[in-house]
């Protein structure tokens, strides 16, 4: 009974501060009861027991609806300080200036990783020192998985230099990573993160540098000769033990540069590490003219996909790679899943093969079928807005109500094959909790309406999805978006020497870490989308991001397929795309 008591006292004090707040204006007619933010918070959890859970696609409840009855998908009846911030035009001159804000925090960063980090893989920021490995502990996968010895941070960074068109930086920082990084290391890395961080960013530069149109300005280094390229092949080939002694095809999650394969290695790897490897191999494959690097990523694709459920046709999160049996059998969209949808869909607008874009198509149904939850219409209708849970693979029941940050990198999924309307809801949902926090934390209960998991590593996901859906709608709205990540970013997490992790999104206390994505990712996009000239918007220029948000050009060359050898020419004709079929899927669009 004293639960009930509190629930009942809790309410009283509710309405009494609701009549508070109704008495306000006439007690104070000077009171200026402005609303902060374009979402309300939403309310307190039920105490003391945990509230009931629907799991059908048309839930009667509300459980995360409640962070958008207002914001991104309208604003409320008379809400005029809504209409006015986020309708009207966004003057040019303040989108200058917040694209000189973005460069200016990118530039703080990587001068500060030059100064104080380099040639070490990362920055601390509020030591103002770098760091490299924890050799003193090879357990701890959170450091060691990234951080080969090799200037992480510096390549990382390449792509960035150029978009931004600081030419005589981007040929300074080539040049420095062909005169001191070096690939032989004893250092035992992750093979998704050393392909989508290092060999991605060495064939991106090497792209621009080789372009011969040179859009972002003159990129070329003198006397170049593809080291770059080299550098890849170089690396590349040390990850390749990964991909040796594995009966299902897929990829050992771990191998020592200079000794291969850990004799300790564990036979468990997730399903986007050991999925999302085709764009860079691919890329690497086509460029060299040897299709080894494409064939063992392909076939690791392929081996995944054969072991989704024959039930629900969804695939799990964590995978026994020598018995193929699935140890994690969450189905979502965020954190051991996510990039291996993305690159289904940007293997094939990249090289053109028809048996990704279907793997492709079959994914996104199952994941439409499964996952999403909430009512069918974006923006009309009873229930909750659109959300996707994550779910028992083999079942499709609910196994948690939590979503991760790492998710909000769908909506610019979506606008790649056209769903925009679906993208734009839940886009909202992920900038609500940011309004809410000024920083997206790394896990968000939403039956709770609280983080999980309170830290933000400065994660590129919700600016990659604003930038993108700015490019599909050019509503401004995606403008203020940016312009309160941008802020939130510069108010929470700037340092004494560049930008630190926050370790709790509520308290706003840091970590001593800048992890090399915030600047190849998260200060791009912020970057691109106040810069309307930059050449990658030009009429004329296809591009496309890897999941680690390097720049590729898509063009014919990596069109040209290196198949010839191993399926015949009628059969692998029959596997050629065209980028028109994007459109047979047929999704609801704005």
């Amino acid at each position: 009974m004293q639960w009930r008591s509190l629930v009942l006292g809790l309410l009283l004090l509710r309405l009494g501060l609701q009549a508070l707040l109704a008495l306000l204006p006439a007690l104070a007619p000077g009171l200026c009861l402005r609303r902060r933010f374009p979402f309300p918070f939403p309310p307190p959890p039920a105490l003391p027991g945990p509230p009931a859970v629907t799991t059908d696609n048309h839930p009667g409840s509300s459980h995360w609806g409640s962070l958008l009855r207002r914001g991104s998908l309208g604003g409320a009846a008379g809400d005029d300080d809504y209409e006015r911030r986020y309708s009207g035009a966004f003057p040019p001159q303040l989108r200058a200036r917040l694209r000189d804000a973005a460069r200016g925090m990118f530039v703080f960063g990587y001068d500060s990783y030059m100064q104080h980090a380099f040639p070490r893989d990362e920055l601390d920021p509020l030591h103002c020192c770098g760091r490299g490995p924890d050799l003193e502990d090879p357990s701890n996968l959170n450091i060691n998985d990234v951080l080969g010895n090799y200037s992480l941070t510096l390549i990382d960074a390449l792509d960035t230099l150029a978009v931004m068109g600081n030419s005589s930086e981007f040929q300074k920082a080539v040049k420095l990573v062909i005169d001191t990084v070096s690939f032989d290391k004893d250092s035992t890395v992750q093979v998704f993160e050393a392909t989508i961080r290092v060999l991605g960013s060495l064939l991106s530069a090497h792209i621009i540098i080789t372009d011969s149109r040179q859009p972002f300005g003159d990129m070329t280094i003198k006397d170049y000769d593809n080291e770059l390229l080299h550098m890849a092949h170089d690396l590349a080939v040390r990850l390749l033990p990964a991909f040796e002694n594995t009966k299902t095809g897929i990829p050992y999650p771990r191998v020592n540069l200079k000794k291969g394969v850990p004799p300790d290695s564990h036979n468990e790897t997730c399903t986007a590490g050991a999925g999302s490897l085709l764009v860079e191999f691919g890329i690497l494959s086509r460029l060299l003219g040897d299709s080894t690097f494409e064939w063992v990523a392909r076939r690791a694709v392929k081996a995944l996909w054969s072991l989704r459920s024959n039930n629900t046709g969804l695939l799990g999160n964590v995978v026994n790679i020598q018995t193929g049996h699935w140890v994690g059998k969450q189905s979502g969209l965020g954190a051991g899943s996510d990039s291996f949808y993305e690159y289904l869909l940007k293997s094939y607008i990249l090289f053109g093969e028809r048996e990704d874009l279907e793997m492709f198509n079959d994914a996104y149904r199952n994941i439409q079928n499964h996952l999403r939850r909430g009512r069918e219409a974006c923006n009309e209708g009873e229930g909750d807005p659109p959300l996707y849970v994550n779910v028992n693979m083999f079942t499709g029941q609910l196994m948690n109500t939590w979503i991760d940050s790492l998710q909000a990198f769908f909506p610019g999924l979506q606008v790649l094959i056209g769903d925009v309307e679906d993208a734009i809801c839940l886009h909202a949902f992920y900038y609500a909790i940011w309004k809410r926090y000024g920083a997206l934390p790394e896990r968000y209960n939403w039956q709770l309406q609280a983080p999980d998991v309170p830290f933000y590593p400065l994660r590129p996901e919700l600016v990659e999805s604003t930038y993108l859906l700015y490019q599909a709608t050019k509503n401004p709205f995606y403008l203020h978006v940016g312009m309160d990540i941008l802020q939130s970013l510069e108010k929470y997490t700037k340092a004494k020497c560049g930008y630190a992790t926050l370790h709790h999104v509520v308290e706003k206390t840091k970590e001593d870490r800048m992890e090399s994505f915030f600047l190849s990712e998260t200060c791009k996009y912020l970057y691109l989308l106040f810069d309307e000239e930059n050449p990658l918007h030009q009429s004329g220029n296809k591009y496309m991001f890897t999941t680690e948000g390097h720049v590729v050009s898509v063009d014919e060359r990596f069109r040209t397929s290196l198949w010839q050898d191993i399926l015949p020419a009628a059969e692998h004709s029959a596997h050629k795309g065209k980028h028109s079929d994007l459109r047979a899927l047929n999704f609801s669009s704005n």
